[in-house]
């Protein structure tokens, strides 16, 4: 039976979804991390409708679903991650870091979206477009976390903020995201050179 990996994967996240809804740290850091990737989730559906994403775009897609539920159950910073803090000497719980930069990771689907569609028929201009998206997406989450930390409550703001003390902690996250962005649309343009030569 050829079951179809988008259909997996949504089950997958479903099925991760429920476990991590049961007993989160805090419940308002839970709401506050799940609703935007809810939405992602629901947004992604409905373009999926529109355009037939390649598998490498939905393994892509899933990885930030996945982090991000993740790191809703335990608030970013307690996720458990010390291994990787012991084994690089870290000072501080970086997993927050390898989620923001798995949001570079929807720079390739909205190149691969551009691209076959033929909006721009540029491989240079559409991953412009495709970095700079997630660029301005990841300011934009940035104006979020900081407006949630000012109108909630002191504990769930801070959780949601996930600064853990760095002052210049938006601007690391946000350069995490475009580094991901970097890395999805150099896999990018080596795939859709590949797929026009063959």
């Amino acid at each position: 039976m050829n079951f179809p990996l988008p259909r997996l994967l949504l089950l997958l996240y479903l099925l991760l979804f429920t476990a991590c809804a049961i007993s989160p740290y805090n419940r308002a850091v839970w709401w506050a991390e799940n609703i935007p990737i809810l939405l992602l989730v629901a947004v992604i559906a409905v373009a999926s409708r529109f355009h037939r994403f390649s598998p490498l775009s939905w393994l892509f897609m899933s990885v930030l679903v996945a982090l991000h539920t993740i790191g809703g159950h335990y608030t970013f910073e307690r996720v458990p991650f010390g291994f990787v803090s012991e084994l690089f000497g870290f000072t501080r719980n970086h997993y927050d870091r390898i989620a923001h930069f798995s949001v570079g990771f929807y720079a390739l689907p909205i190149a691969e979206m551009v691209w076959s569609r033929r909006w721009v028929t540029s491989r240079v201009l559409v991953s412009i477009f495709a970095v700079s998206t997630i660029l301005a997406v990841a300011a934009l989450y940035e104006i979020f976390e900081w407006r949630y930390a000012l109108l909630a409550d002191p504990g769930a703001g801070i959780a949601v903020l996930g600064s853990q003390g760095d002052p210049w902690d938006a601007q690391k996250d946000m350069l995490a995201d475009g580094l991901g962005a970097l890395f999805s649309i150099t896999v990018f343009l080596l795939w859709s050179r590949r797929q026009t030569a063959s």
